[in-house]
């Protein structure tokens, strides 16, 4: 039943994040360098989209230090979604937050539009076993799901929008991403190193004008 489970919080500024340990994937920890990062680069939006969000580490903490006004969060994992609804539950955020589960931008509503895109997506484009946790959390056979995602992320956006992903060093490259980007009438920005952890970058796109 909703709201039940025994669940662990991180806290953001006055925010409380509900999660349990296997849905931990990194925004607890490089993900919390967008802090840093985005007030130099996007600066405050209205309407930020957290893409496999899983308890929404990256996008409540976005909320809580005022980088956004509204927030948009997706997972395919019910788990994850269900620790993002208690999270809205506990702030009393149901005014802000908007929470979906969703395989990668499929079952998003149209009507969503987003200033900014942020997210740790899985960051292996094989199938190869990792000692990260669940494959859920670290697999992108082919690079499908980012494919997916560059190829329908555009519908959402405004061309003063930006999507900024943070990625792996050791498991890829922006020579991976850019020809995928380019095919879903996005351009390449640049990319960026993580400033806390050395093998996490930032490849940056937006909305070809």
């Amino acid at each position: 039943m909703a709201g039940t489970l025994d669940y662990d919080f991180k806290t953001y500024g006055d925010l409380t994040v509900s999660y349990t340990s296997d849905l931990i994937g990194g925004g607890e920890r490089y993900g919390q360098d967008y802090l840093r990062f985005l007030p130099h680069q996007a600066g405050k939006v209205t309407r930020l989209f957290e893409w496999c969000a899983g308890p929404g580490f990256i996008g409540f903490s976005l909320l809580a230090h005022g980088l956004c006004e509204t927030l948009c969060l997706a997972d395919v994992n019910e788990a994850a979604v269900e620790a993002c609804r208690d999270t809205v539950r506990r702030n009393q955020l149901e005014d802000r937050v908007d929470v979906y589960i969703s395989d990668g931008l499929k079952d998003i509503p149209k009507s969503e539009a987003w200033d900014l895109v942020v997210g740790n997506p899985p960051h292996s484009g094989t199938d190869e076993e990792l000692l990260w946790g669940p494959e859920l959390i670290y697999q992108d056979p082919e690079w499908k799901l980012h494919r997916d995602f560059y190829a329908n992320v555009g519908q959402f956006l405004s061309p003063e929008s930006n999507v900024i992903i943070q990625e792996n060093k050791d498991c890829s490259s922006i020579g991976d991403f850019a020809p995928m980007i380019e095919e879903g009438g996005l351009r390449v920005v640049k990319t960026s190193e993580c400033q806390t952890h050395n093998f996490i970058y930032y490849v940056w796109s937006k909305p070809t004008a």
